[in-house]
């Protein structure tokens, strides 16, 4: 990657993604299956989320236009916000880092400017216009899901992210 603004963009995505993963050592199965908010989401749950939802959805049939991966989440009927039951946690945060890998592999070469490969129609007339709005798209969610976890990472047992002491 030579692109400087394509680097730094994928640095800032990377570091947002190492804290999801972070925040979440130390938990058990328990904890991590165990819903916190009265939504009713869990910690591996959100995971899921964001290896399908996102990395899945965003970087592989959005930006790349992967007909496989687009074939997949249009036949699926899976809730990526609950993980099948037979999963293990390490199953699920191996499927994160995997969807995380797919897209790096893909953005390496990819050109900021350009369309994305698909659209899906059921956004009807919005639409993001490049790969840029699609990469800055997953920098707000990642961040904002992993301040979700930090949250509840202190409700589960008191740690904080970022607090010396």
């Amino acid at each position: 990657m030579t692109d400087t603004e394509l680097t730094t963009l994928l640095g800032v995505l990377t570091s947002k993604r190492a804290h999801v993963l972070g925040i979440l050592e130390g938990l058990d199965e328990e904890a991590l299956r165990r819903p916190v908010l009265p939504s009713g989401w869990t910690c591996l749950g959100l995971v899921h989320h964001l290896a399908v939802d996102d990395e899945k959805f965003w970087f592989r049939a959005v930006a790349a236009g992967d007909e496989a991966a687009i074939e997949e989440i249009l036949g699926s009927e899976e809730d990526a916000w609950q993980p099948a039951p037979e999963l293990s946690a390490a199953e699920v945060f191996a499927r994160y880092r995997r969807e995380c890998e797919l897209a790096d592999a893909f953005l390496a070469g990819a050109d900021l400017d350009a369309a994305p490969g698909w659209w899906p129609e059921f956004f009807g007339d919005w639409r993001y216009d490049n790969l840029r709005e699609v990469v800055l798209h997953m920098i707000t969610e990642t961040a904002t899901h992993a301040g979700h976890l930090d949250a509840v990472r202190e409700l589960i047992d008191g740690r904080q992210r970022l607090v010396v002491g």
